[in-house]
């Protein structure tokens, strides 16, 4: 019992003294480098070891797991541009439709309905007026997946919330709600 008192009476002074120091000091840091990072400047105009940090890539390159850029214009000639050259590098497998089908339950029935007659849940309460049924337009899966990337009218761009190739996958769904509207 006197060795545990005297052990208590020698942890409280050690840390009392061990306290009782310079506060405006710095102290021991463990993994400095954590704290004080190593300052870069990237932008030099030798760039980081004398090589370009902040270049823009190869005009043409596509980032790795990427896809190519989209570069076509949101004009009525883009427009025009996409119908006449864009073609979908997906094949219509049932997957694909699956997927597609999928896709357009969660982002498109609300207004366009689930036969893509115009007759969604925006359409009939007219939150929303005019939107139109893909039988009274002449689309192709170029104009389909331009309208999803930049939008159309009172319909927004839905491109941040699609992968690449999900709005493919949705231009193939689109044209067979087309083919199926137009019979």
């Amino acid at each position: 019992m006197k060795n545990l008192k005297l052990i208590i009476v020698l942890v409280i002074f050690a840390s009392v003294i061990s306290s009782c120091n310079d506060k405006r000091k710095r102290q021991l840091q463990y993994m400095p480098d954590m704290y004080v990072s190593v300052p870069y400047d990237v932008d030099d105009a030798d760039g980081l070891n004398n090589k370009p940090v902040n270049s823009k890539p190869v005009a043409g390159t596509i980032p790795r797991g990427g896809h190519p850029a989209y570069d076509i214009p949101d004009t009525p000639d883009g427009y025009e541009k996409s119908k006449a050259e864009l073609k979908n590098p997906l094949e219509a497998t049932e997957e694909n439709l699956e997927n597609g089908k999928a896709m357009y339950t969660i982002y498109c029935t609300s207004c366009h309905g689930k036969k893509g007659d115009g007759k969604g849940h925006l359409a009939v309460t007219e939150k929303f007026l005019g939107i139109p049924s893909y039988a009274d337009r002449d689309i192709n899966s170029g104009t389909i997946y331009h309208v999803i990337m930049h939008g159309k009218n009172l319909m927004g761009s839905h491109s941040s919330q699609l992968t690449y190739k999900e709005r493919w996958q949705i231009a193939h769904y689109v044209e067979k709600l087309r083919s199926d509207l137009v019979k």
